[in-house]
């Protein structure tokens, strides 16, 4: 069953729903263990193209439907497929990503199940990953013949766990997983909806171009020295300072001060 968006858009394999500033994308395909296929690529790429022409939306909740996050790409849609369909394929999966890593909304993964291939790909392009116990990752694709999660991989756990991780498909544990920094936290399943609905609260608290401004200064940032880190924080001070939204920051920390010390 199709989900609508408010813009018009449906889509056959992503749940969406919105509360607030926040919006929920599901992949919904639990059928097939929410395998990647060609159509959630483009569905993807689609939904989060839209919701970054949409000042509405504020933070995004990425997670899968039923008790497996994603399966990895859905290797039965290749079959009888020439060699430039396969190309065209995995170009339209890397697009997919570089939609969810390219977003200036907070972006947060939510991951309650095993997560295989490609669904690394997706939880490791959004911002950060909230895990549940149940949660497990694995890097297969080596040991089906392909290549992927080379390159988000090793910059998030560094080269040599990457090519263990790949060379071995090995199932890797998510304690291991947070201790590697690929996590950042750990919830039991039956606190996981609560902890998340908290965390998400939070973050909407900040005023909304902050939290773009942080998030881009953050990405510019990684790729360059601190010198120039610095000179790109401070341009992003500045685009703070011509918004009203900094004295509302301000106003709103004093209003919770006050509640604190008369608590």
């Amino acid at each position: 069953m199709s989900e609508t968006l408010p813009s018009g858009m449906t889509f056959e394999r992503l749940a969406i729903s919105a509360d607030g500033p926040i919006l929920r994308v599901t992949l919904n395909r639990p059928e097939a263990r929410n395998a990647l296929d060609l159509t959630m690529c483009r569905e993807l790429r689609a939904v989060f193209e839209a919701i970054e022409a949409d000042p509405a939306v504020r933070i995004v909740r990425l997670d899968g439907a039923g008790p497996v996050f994603c399966a990895g790409a859905d290797l039965k849609e290749r079959k009888d497929k020439d060699e430039i369909w396969v190309r065209q394929r995995r170009l339209a999966s890397f697009a997919a990503y570089d939609a969810i890593e390219r977003s200036s909304k907070a972006v947060i993964c939510v991951v309650d199940g095993p997560v295989v291939g490609s669904g690394g790909e997706i939880a490791m392009a959004c911002d950060f990953i909230i895990a549940s116990e149940r949660t497990s990752f694995t890097f297969p694709e080596a040991h089906w013949g392909t290549v992927g999660a080379t390159q988000r991989l090793q910059r998030v756990v560094g080269k040599r766990l990457a090519k263990e991780l790949l060379f071995t498909a090995r199932r890797w544990p998510v304690e291991d997983a947070l201790a590697a920094g690929l996590v950042n936290r750990i919830v039991a399943p039956d606190e996981l909806e609560a902890t998340v609905a908290d965390l998400l609260a939070q973050i909407a608290k900040a005023p909304a171009l902050a939290l773009t401004l942080a998030k881009q200064s953050i990405e510019l940032g990684e790729k360059t020295d601190l010198a120039t880190g610095i000179r790109i924080e401070l341009a992003a001070i500045e685009r703070a300072l011509a918004d009203t939204e900094w004295r509302k920051g301000l106003e709103a920390f004093a209003e919770r001060d006050a509640q604190g010390k008369s608590s």
